[in-house]
């Protein structure tokens, strides 16, 4: 069977990240989701070592509706990443409440006690409840998955941020940036050297983009940068009550049992 010259053309249009070419997202976003939580579904890393992700159930793993699934690796492009902090004066119990103090670039403080990051004694491991710190730092990843249209958020937490940050560096010695390239995410058993097993995100090249692909990416990128901000300063429950390695960072356990 012979294919016209209009179908290639729709197969061109829709292979790799083409399909964004017909989707104004940011405008989207802006528009249907004025008024509303602005979350992004999420991929979660788990605690005490387990090597795979817990996301939602998209088109590109097969899955619909509210369905979850558990992966021993993804593929995505890296839309854009910042840090988070997160001090909250009382106990987190969960929601998008604001906290007492926050950063979106893991500079400046906002709120109390604010100031510079840095040098903030709330910033330094031991400072919270079991050996944390009471200043919580993660990273947002936002990723877009080849097929889909609309971003997943990927948080790092302390441990798997010097592997993210060898991966962006052997990419700027290439000369690319983190949107240039889909990016393979997976996890693997870590151990530091006080003998605690985490669980540690590991990044690899799968392909790099198109220039066509790329223009679009970019586009998004700045779309979902400017978004960022209105994601609120909301963490799992998983977050809550555990232990923490002071080395690492890591989530060990929640108290009372295993989540191995």
């Amino acid at each position: 069977m012979t294919t016209n010259n209009k179908d290639t053309a729709l197969q061109a249009q829709n292979r790799g990240y083409m399909a964004l070419a017909n989707n104004d997202i940011g405008a989207m976003m802006a528009e249907e989701l004025d008024g509303l939580d602005a979350g992004f579904e999420r991929i979660k890393i788990p605690s005490g070592g387990s090597t795979v992700f817990e996301m939602p159930a998209t088109e590109a793993l097969g899955g619909e509706g509210d369905d979850t699934e558990t992966v021993k690796e993804f593929s995505a492009v890296i839309l854009y990443h910042h840090p988070l902090y997160a001090y909250y004066k009382h106990k987190y119990t969960g929601g998008n409440n604001p906290p007492d103090c926050g950063s979106f670039d893991g500079i400046d403080g906002l709120g109390a006690p604010g100031g510079r990051c840095k040098a903030c004694p709330l910033n330094q491991f031991g400072s919270g409840e079991n050996g944390a710190k009471a200043c919580k730092n993660r990273r947002r990843v936002y990723v877009l998955q080849e097929g889909e249209i609309f971003p997943l958020l990927l948080s790092l937490p302390t441990g798997s941020l010097k592997e993210f940050t060898k991966y962006l560096k052997r990419l700027l010695s290439k000369g690319r940036k983190s949107n240039s390239v889909v990016t393979r995410f997976s996890l693997k058993k870590a151990t530091s050297n006080s003998g605690v097993v985490y669980s540690q995100a590991q990044f690899t090249v799968d392909r790099p983009l198109s220039p066509e692909e790329y223009a679009l990416i970019e586009k998004l990128s700045e779309q979902v940068k400017a978004y960022s901000s209105r994601v609120a300063y909301d963490y799992d429950r998983d977050d809550l009550d555990i232990h923490v390695d002071e080395e690492t960072g890591e989530v060990i356990e929640p108290l009372g049992g295993s989540n191995v």
